[in-house]
This record gives structure tokens, sequence and C-alpha cells, in this order.
């Protein structure tokens, strides 16, 4: 009687050994396992887990590694970034306030407050000061001071703000978009605006996930504040478009304020790991932002964010001050009078946005 000899072997291709060899090394280096030949295993001790935040203090993990492209050697962005003057940025780029002028403005401001202090709550930002001071205060860089701010601190305020950040262009691009097929008419070019900030937005956000990965608690922090912030914006956008532009202003006024404070911690020397010569900010980064060479450290990256943040709070008090269902988008158009100064996409100009009588 023969038996059949069967082979356990099943054949891999190159790809998916050099995939498996991936994942092994990637456990190993996570959890600490060193292997040897003969398959003897050392584990390490593992290191404790925080809930803000799943990396591990003495090392940054690549939150979403490169995937396996095949064919496909890079994807350029669909909204390219402008590119802005190195100097300019740095000297032209600073904190300023647009005083509330009507009802709509203290309601959009008020809000904005209320998610601030909801924002430091979540975020355990803290300061020298009893009160801290927030939009509208009088001397609201020089007398907020961030106490006992960290790197991995600063991470966590910023992966909570820009995953907020990110909903409300999404859902005003979406509401105008919907608006003008119900319509059958132009939106003016607002649509790709809204679309391209809420775009950016999460440029910042992914830029952070490539330097630590959130933690269990962060994931479900995230998870309910884009649940209530979405559809909050979305029923607001519908009772009030100007509000909610004015709101979105001044949410921009406190990420302007929360990059400031982080570039003068950085500048102060109390982020040591994010001045050591051998940091380097993330490809992606350098990549989107046409970071060039010898301007690619953390502190040239939160000046090209906050640039962002001063250009979104230009836009949307702009878009705020404008009629909502006929005015054209002021930051697309092509004006007469090109001696003038208007609005554009390069750098912002006026902190506290474009009058109506000035761009229409």
């Amino acid at each position: 009687m023969n038996v059949a000899r069967v082979s356990t072997k099943l054949p891999l291709s190159k790809q998916t050994a050099a995939q498996l060899s991936k994942a092994v090394a990637s456990f190993s280096h996570s959890y600490g396992i060193s292997s040897t030949p003969g398959l003897h295993l050392h584990i390490q001790p593992l290191q404790s887990r925080r809930q803000f935040s799943s990396t591990s203090s003495t090392r940054l993990r690549d939150f979403f590694p490169e995937p396996e492209k095949g064919q496909i050697f890079k994807t350029e962005a669909a909204w390219p970034h402008p590119g802005y003057d190195g100097e300019k940025m740095k000297k032209d780029i600073y904190f300023a306030h647009r005083e509330p002028k009507d009802f709509s403005d203290r309601v959009a401001l008020f809000m904005v407050r209320f998610l601030r202090w909801g924002t430091d709550t979540a975020t355990r930002y803290k300061h020298h000061v009893e009160n801290p001071k927030m939009i509208g205060d009088t001397n609201t860089v020089s007398e907020t001071k961030p106490y006992e701010m960290s790197e991995r601190k600063w991470l966590i305020r910023m992966v909570f703000l820009e995953s907020v950040a990110g909903v409300p262009g999404m859902v005003a691009g979406m509401l105008r978009h919907l608006h003008s097929l119900r319509r059958m008419k132009r939106d003016n070019g607002w649509i790709e605006t809204l679309l391209e900030e809420a775009y950016n937005e999460r440029m910042h956000l992914l830029t952070f996930l490539k330097m630590a990965e959130p933690g269990w608690f962060m994931r479900f922090m995230i998870l309910g504040a884009q649940g209530v912030f979405f559809n909050g914006m979305f029923l607001s956008y519908l009772v009030s478009p100007r509000t909610c532009h004015r709101f979105v202003g001044y949410l921009e006024e406190e990420a302007v304020l929360t990059y400031t404070l982080a570039i003068q911690d950085l500048e102060a020397g109390k982020l040591p790991k994010w001045t050591d010569p051998n940091f380097r900010v993330p490809d992606l980064a350098v990549n989107y932002w046409k970071m060039p060479e010898g301007h690619q450290t953390m502190k040239d990256l939160l000046y090209y964010i906050r640039a962002d943040e001063a250009k979104h709070r230009e836009v949307n008090h702009t878009l705020s001050n404008l009629k909502q269902k006929e005015d054209p988008n002021p930051f697309l158009s092509e004006y007469k009078d090109k001696s003038k100064l208007h609005p554009s996409k390069g750098l912002a100009v006026k902190p506290t946005g474009w009058e109506r009588d000035e761009v229409i």
C-alpha cells in the first residue's frame, strides 16, 4: 500500500515573504523581542502604555507605515500647498483678534471659548496663571504661560485640535455643494476653498500622527468630539452660515495662539527633543509644504502650520463679512484693479479678515 507524502510547505511569492518579514520585524521592534539563530527569543519587559498615547516615551513610532504600492510610485496631494516665504512667514504672522460687532459675533466667540475650555480639560493643558488668557483678552500671548508643557503634551493638544479643525470646512463645503445642486446654480468658488481648508487641516493631523500614536482614550475622545462637533456644525450652518464662518475665524485665532505659544516654548529651550539636531520632521511634511534643505526642523514645521491657521482665520472672517448666497469667493477671484492689494491663496494679509466693501 503506497501512501502519498503531502508537503506542508506553501509556495510564497517574494512580495508575500517581504511582507511577512516586515511584520515580524515590526512586531519584534514594538514589543522588545530580539531573535537569534536557532529561534531563541529574548523578551524584554514591556514598557507601560499611556491612555492618551501608546507611543513609548523614549521613541516615536510611525502610526501609518508606508503601504505596499505595487506599480504606483507616488500619489501627489489633491490640493498642493501654495508655498510660503520663510522670512515673511516668521515676521508677518502673529496672533490677532477681531472684536465682535453684533449678536452673531458674540455667539460665535462664546461658543469658541466654551470649546476652548473643553479642549483644555480634555488635553490637560495647564498654565502658571490661575485664569488662562483667551482670545479677546488683553496681552493674550505674553500673559499666557504654558505650565510644564512637554513634547508629548503638545502633541496631545495638537492632535486633538487638528482632529476637530478639519470638520467645519468639510461640513460647509458639503452643504454648499448640495445647495448648489438643489438650486441648479453656481456656488461662485466657495466650495473649493472650504474643501481645501479641510484637506489642509487633515494634513496637519497626519503630520502629527507620523510623530506619535494616540492611545485608546484619545481615540475615544476624538470619536466623541467629532460626532458632537459635526452634527452641531451641520445644524448651525443650515441656520446661519455667517455665524459659523465667524466661529471658525475665532477658532483659528485660538489655533494661532496655540502654535505661537508652542514656538515660544521651543525657542526658550523647554522642548529639548524637538531641538535635538538628530530630530527630523516627517517626510510627509517636507513634501507637502515643500520645506527647503536646512529648514526642516520642528520649529520650521510649526511656523508653516501657524501660517496655515492664520490663513484660515483670514478666510473665514472674510467669508463671514459677505452675503452668503450672492457674493463670489474673493480668494479665487480676479480683480479689475491689479494695482491694489487683494485677497489671494498666499500668506494672510489681513488677520481679522477683509470687509465686504474692500473686496466686492
